[in-house]
């Protein structure tokens, strides 16, 4: 875990900007999980559907990793989640966590599309 998902172009929403393979993509949606846990594994394949559709980049954390970054509030990741994985934010609001609700990252990634 711990990995950036850049969109596959091939993948990208209609209508949405082109991107040229493999460029990097701000990741608006984090996911906390850990290896070995079937509902990550689950997650992790909602979080990429859901993200190729909208063209939104993700990322993982590793709750169990050894220098895992912080939450923003300065909380460690395992101290924060490591009982509820797998957790979703969009754009540091969590979204749900242990069954992750795919309408529900849509709507928080369509009503706080970034500006840039």
């Amino acid at each position: 875990m711990g990995d950036v998902h850049p969109v596959d172009p091939s993948e990208t929403a209609p209508g949405a900007a082109p991107r040229a393979p493999g460029a990097p993509v701000p990741a608006r949606v984090v996911l906390y999980g850990r290896a070995g846990c079937h509902l990550c594994d689950e997650a992790r394949e909602l979080v990429r559907r859901v993200c190729a559709e909208s063209g939104d980049g993700w990322r993982e954390v590793d709750v169990d990793e050894p220098g895992a970054p912080p939450l923003a509030n300065g909380e460690a990741v395992l101290d924060a989640y490591g009982e509820l994985v797998p957790v979703v934010e969009v754009d540091g609001v969590r979204q749900g966590y242990w069954r992750i609700d795919a309408d529900r990252v849509r709507t928080a990634l369509a009503a706080g599309a970034p500006t840039s």
